[in-house]
Formats: structure tokens, C-alpha cells, sequence
């Protein structure tokens, strides 16, 4: 997937076309969980799967071989470039998180990522992540895919 576009006065300029993309995360919400109390645990379950897109949905520069990965040293280099800040959750995902209550939120979600652009007027960016959440049998073990719509 190529991320060139118009050329201006001697600079490429970055097309919002090129950077729709829909990817599946297994997100470890166990471990993003652990020792907050029972009673926030479901609305903090929703608050760090907004953290992990923001963070998933990153836009490398052009000529960089940096993989994507869940290691903070990579996501710390990668701040300088993030990706999507406007992150929208589905609904379905909303109820997956609440199903089994507050305090009961699953030790693995899988999720679709994709990145889709933005056509409302005045919009401060011009994409945003909108989160969905993908049934499987058991998410433990799945590696990152990336989607074609």
C-alpha cells in the first residue's frame, strides 16, 4: 500500500486515501485490568481499548522499516507520528465489554480496528478509528491480521 500522493512544489504530499485500513487485535484486557477495583472495571475496560486504537492505529512515516508491535519501546519512538485520535466504539463492543457486568469484564477481546474517513464538515481530523468487536472462539493466541473490506 503505497501512501504517496499529489506532488507540490517539490514535497509529497500524504493522501487520507492511502491510510484506510481495518486490522484484528486480540487486546489483553486481564492485564490492562489488573488492580482496579471491581467497580470501574468495565468503564476502564472502554477507556484502555480507546488507548490501545489510538495507539494501534499509527501512520509510520513513509520510508521506515519500524514493525508494529505491542512493545512500548516501539510505541514510545512511534508518539511522534500517532495515528487516529478520534476513536469510536461500536456498539456491539459496548455490550461485549458490559455482558457479564462490571466487574466481570473478559480476559481477552478481539477486536476490528479500521481506520475511515472523516466526511463530517469542519472536522479537526481528517480520519478516525472506529472499533468493532470480532466473535471467536477463544482470542488467546491470534496474531494481528490485517482486514480487507
Amino acid at each position: 500500500m503505497s501512501s504517496k500522493g499529489k506532488k507540490v512544489a517539490g514535497k509529497t504530499q500524504r493522501s487520507a486515501i492511502a491510510d484506510v485500513v481495518a486490522r484484528e487485535y486480540t487486546i489483553h484486557m486481564h492485564k490492562r485490568l489488573h488492580g482496579v477495583s471491581f467497580k470501574k472495571r468495565a468503564p476502564r475496560a472502554i477507556k484502555e481499548i480507546k488507548a490501545f486504537a489510538t495507539q494501534a492505529m499509527v501512520r509510520l512515516p513513509q520510508k521506515s522499516n519500524t514493525r508494529i508491535s505491542a512493545d512500548t519501546k516501539t510505541w514510545g519512538m512511534l508518539t511522534s507520528h500517532q495515528g487516529t485520535t478520534d476513536v469510536r466504539l461500536d456498539p456491539q463492543l459496548n455490550k461485549k465489554v458490559w455482558e457479564q457486568g462490571v466487574k466481570g469484564v473478559a480476559y481477552r477481546i478481539r477486536v476490528r480496528i479500521s481506520r475511515r474517513r472523516n466526511d463530517e464538515e469542519g472536522a479537526a481530523e481528517k480520519l478516525y478509528s472506529y472499533v468493532q468487536a470480532v466473535n471467536v472462539k477463544n482470542p488467546k493466541g491470534l496474531p494481528t491480521v490485517i482486514v480487507e473490506e
